[in-house]
């Protein structure tokens, strides 16, 4: 089964966008789960400009599914994990001043720091994932800097899979495969370096379920933007459903 990590950065964005505590993250954080999330994710950064470090510390101890912490693995942002021990913590590369995540780790250039990192947060009990572009030999060097999972940067997948909407038939089903193809390849790398796969960024409810059709074992997925952008339409608890129902 694969399992949907909802993250909660985008819920931190509109509270303080007007200051005080509306919406209470920790909050939207417990209704995720009885709404059938099956982890939460955070992705503080160094600004605090949506997740606080303060609210990873709030959650730690409420939360009853799996907390997931992304991030760039600084000096703040490694003490803050192993403080708080959450059941996974996610390598992101991500420069300070970044919008969002828009690649994954060179591995092979960065082993030895991945490797220090990663053995620093598995002798504290952490799951510890790497997060990848879909290439073969990166997701190996993840492997050899003793990580338990990679998770592929999906957001060239949703590009390529938006861009086929105006086709049909043939065309359509050919694009959408030529799509997936090199994260295809890059998951059953994964497999076969005992690695478990997680994938995430620009997944929504258009293009999920083509993905986990293709790509069954994925262990887990976190999306935030697109299901919060949902569920203001939907409500939190029908786009949980909706995205669920994808990975079924």
């Amino acid at each position: 089964m694969t399992k949907l990590s909802v993250n909660i950065n985008k819920v931190a964005t509109l509270r303080n966008a007007r200051g005080g505590n509306n919406p209470n993250v920790l909050q939207v954080a417990l209704d995720c789960e009885r709404f059938g999330a099956q982890g939460i994710t955070v992705h503080p950064r160094p600004d605090q400009r949506h997740i606080r470090y303060q609210d990873v510390r709030d959650l730690r101890p409420r939360l009853t599914t799996e907390f997931n912490i992304e991030g760039n693995p600084i000096s703040e942002f490694i003490a803050l994990v192993l403080e708080t021990k959450p059941t996974q913590v996610t390598l992101v590369p991500d420069g300070h001043d970044q919008i969002t995540s828009n690649h994954g780790w060179d591995t092979k250039t960065h082993l030895d720091f991945l490797s220090d990192v990663t053995a620093r947060f598995k002798a504290a009990g952490i799951r510890v994932s790497i997060f990848v572009n879909a290439d073969v030999e990166m997701v190996e060097y993840a492997a050899r800097a003793g990580a338990d999972r990679v998770e592929l940067y999906t957001e060239p997948y949703a590009q390529a899979f938006a861009a086929t909407t105006a086709m049909s038939g043939d065309a359509e089903n050919a694009a959408r495969l030529a799509a997936i193809a090199p994260f295809v390849r890059a998951a059953k790398a994964a497999t076969t370096f005992g690695l478990g796969l997680n994938a995430g960024h620009d997944l929504s409810l258009q293009n999920l379920a083509f993905f986990k059709q293709h790509i069954p074992w994925t262990d887990e997925v976190s999306i935030g933007h697109a299901l919060i952008c949902d569920a203001l339409y939907l409500g939190l608890e029908e786009a949980i459903r909706r995205y669920r129902a994808c990975l079924v």
